[in-house]
Order: C-alpha cells, then structure tokens, then sequence
C-alpha cells in the first residue's frame, strides 16, 4: 500500500486530496495546522496529524510520525488579495514562509528518503496567477511563481534519483476557503485610492463561469502523483486549462 502525505488539508484543495487519495485505496497521511479529525471519512488508512510547515520541529514530528512516504503533495499555503502598495513587507514575508519556504523545507525533508530508495514524487501545487498576470495578486504571485522556478529545477537534480517533482496550477475557485482564511491579513489592503479598481476585479470575478472545482485539484494531484511520462506542468480546472491553451 502506498502512502501520500499532504499538507494543509483542513479545508479545500488539500482536504478534497485527501478524500481522492483515500478513494483510490492509498493510505493517506492529512497534516493541518490544527488537527480536525471529523473533516475527513473515518479509515485505518488515514492518519491526521498536526503540521506547520513554517516551523522545522514541526516537519520533523510529523516525519517522524508518519513513517516512510511514496509521494509528498505541498499543498499548504495563505491567499493574498490586496494593492501591493498598501501590503506591509511582514505581510508579504508570512506569505513567503508559508507558501514558498514552507515546501522547500517539506521537500528537503523528505529528498534523504526518496533519493536513498530512487523513488518517490513530490507534488508542488501553485496557482495559475503564474500562468498569467492577474491583478492585486503581486505577492502572492511571486510567492507561488518561486515555487515554480524551484520545482522545475529540482525536477532534473531529483530525476538523476529516480525521483518525480511535479507542479499542479489551480484556477480560481470561488467555493474555497481562500478568501475567508485570509480576511483578517486582506484588511486594509484596498486603499480609497485603488478602490474603482478594485471594484472591476472583483466584479469580474464573479461573472467569470469557468472556475476550478476542488475535485479538480484533487484529480490532477493524482495524475501528477502516479505521471509516469515525465509532464511537468498539470494546470486544474477549466479556467487554468484555458490559459494554457495557444491563442
């Protein structure tokens, strides 16, 4: 039986994983910051155990506890809406520790293991906001567009190991809980000044109809985790899957 661990799985992209790879007879290792145990179908293939990846103690229990892994699935992270003029530089670094340091130290730790065994896939999940520019995104881009550049990289230096590192690009998915979990960071962050703005870019977004479903996160985290052909990049959702498409 093979085991996947995956980080932040309280709520959305990482807890409709969790269900996915649980389906699909795996046995599943479901970190969060805060453990909830009742978020999750009761199962012996599932273990819930508490996480923060900005913290190295933490990656090391949770290692520890979680014995030898097939796949690592970074999918914790922090949203940001907000005018990068108005986003305090402390801000702009809890995003970082979280979204970008946060899985370069997962990945790191888990590199001994899967090298020593030339097996193994590490699954990074970014944003498509990396795939095209998107407004009052700034530093949330560059927290998820430097985890592109690092994975794209370590997947030649990891592959010489045998070793899988692949990227998933979720679109924009209005039924997760990425604006509510960051409200109290978003506030103020729209100055008077950029507030038409603003306004636009937000009535934008809920006119848009081509959306990203949790499930298909969930899908192409699978298919990243089980590639066998060497793909890189695996963008979810109709609207991610748009903007890679030519023309």
């Amino acid at each position: 039986m093979k085991t996947a661990l995956i980080t932040g799985c309280s709520s959305g992209y990482g807890l409709e994983t969790a269900r996915h790879f649980l389906a699909q007879g795996w046995r599943v290792i479901a970190t969060m910051r805060t453990p909830h145990h009742d978020v999750l179908p009761a199962s012996d293939r599932l273990q819930v155990l508490a996480l923060d990846v900005t913290r190295p103690e933490s990656i090391v229990a949770a290692l520890e506890t979680s014995g030898p892994l097939d796949v690592l699935v970074n999918n914790a992270g922090i949203g940001l809406f907000g005018a990068f003029e108005a986003t305090p530089m402390t801000t702009v670094r809890e995003l970082f520790e979280t979204n970008t340091f946060g899985v370069m130290a997962m990945t790191q730790a888990v590199i001994p293991q899967f090298r020593s065994r030339r097996a193994g896939a590490i699954v990074n999940v970014t944003s498509s906001a990396t795939l095209a520019p998107m407004p009052l995104v700034a530093a949330y881009t560059a927290s998820k567009t430097a985890i592109e550049g690092f994975t794209a990289s370590l997947a030649h230096e990891l592959g010489a190991f045998d070793v899988q590192v692949k990227l998933v690009e979720p679109g924009y998915a209005p039924t997760t809980r990425f604006t509510t979990n960051g409200e109290t960071r978003m506030r103020g962050l729209i100055p008077e000044a950029y507030a038409p703005f603003a306004q636009r870019v937000f009535a934008s977004l809920t006119q848009t109809t081509a959306v990203t479903k949790e499930s298909d996160v969930a899908e192409a985290v699978w298919r990243a985790a089980t590639d066998t052909k060497g793909q890189l990049h695996f963008p979810a959702g109709a609207d991610a899957l748009a903007l890679t498409r030519p023309g």
